[in-house]
């Protein structure tokens, strides 16, 4: 009878590398565990960045958790680069990506997202005692604080303005404070965040160009109960103020829309 055994065996084994991976891996095998696994860098403040003593902070990994919660899960965070971190969910690393991650064509063929959780524009910043800035068209002859590789920068040239080159955001700010630079255009979350640790910083933002882009979690395409629990855990952490609580304390707003 060993031989009969063995054949059932080798049926069983030969059935279950039928399995999708998805079935192993998704909302019924989640909510088994008991945890929602969570692909972020942990070195991209404020949404994912480790404080002072070592922890693991910021504001999607305070939405991660808080969706989790509403899930009845645990959050748990693998933390891994950018460039590999999306790649991470094809390899079932986690079971999903909560990184601020833009919400385009070519991710969508490939990946599904949950309903937009952020929104950001372009915002044109000027020093606080300008007046002279108040529009894009302003920026025709003046000079503008940019990081050259930007899309950013791209906007600003074609505005008419001079570009400064910079390292990136916080160089085109400390450029426009100290009057090198009559402006920059640049993400309203970088400057809301900004404004947040350096409430008193000379700088406002005279004008806001083109509509938002939005951000969402990402997962693997073909698990449609985990994506419909997480959207409905998103409407209720926006719905009952949590969301709103955990935006506030990041950006001083609403970041939603």
């Amino acid at each position: 009878m060993n031989w009969l055994k063995t054949i059932a065996a080798a049926v069983v084994l030969q059935a279950a590398a039928f399995i999708p991976a998805h079935a192993q891996t998704g909302w019924d095998a989640i909510e088994k565990a008991g945890v929602l696994k969570i692909g972020t860098e942990g070195t991209y403040a404020p949404f994912t960045f480790h404080d002072q003593s070592g922890k693991l902070v910021g504001f999607d990994v305070e939405i991660g958790q808080a969706i989790a919660q509403k899930l009845g899960l645990k959050a748990e965070f693998l933390e891994g680069k950018w460039d590999g971190l999306i790649a991470g969910l094809d390899a079932n690393r986690y079971n999903v990506v909560i990184n601020q991650v833009g919400i385009t064509p070519e991710r969508k063929q490939k990946y599904d997202f949950s309903e937009p959780y952020i929104a950001s524009r372009a915002s044109l910043i000027v020093r606080g005692d300008n007046d002279s800035i108040k529009t894009f068209e302003d920026l025709k002859g003046k000079k503008a604080a940019q990081s050259l590789t930007s899309n950013y920068g791209k906007i600003a040239q074609n505005a008419g303005a001079q570009i400064i080159g910079t390292d990136g955001f916080d160089q085109s700010i400390e450029l426009v404070l100290t009057g090198r630079a009559d402006a920059t255009l640049n993400d309203r979350l970088s400057f809301l965040d900004f404004n947040k640790q350096k409430p008193g910083a000379n700088v406002k933002v005279v004008a806001q160009f083109g509509n938002p882009e939005y951000s969402g979690i990402i997962l693997r395409k073909g698990q449609p109960e985990l994506l419909a629990a997480i959207n409905k855990a998103l409407a209720e952490i926006k719905a009952d103020g949590t969301y709103k609580a955990i935006s506030e304390k990041y950006f001083g707003e609403d970041v939603s829309s």
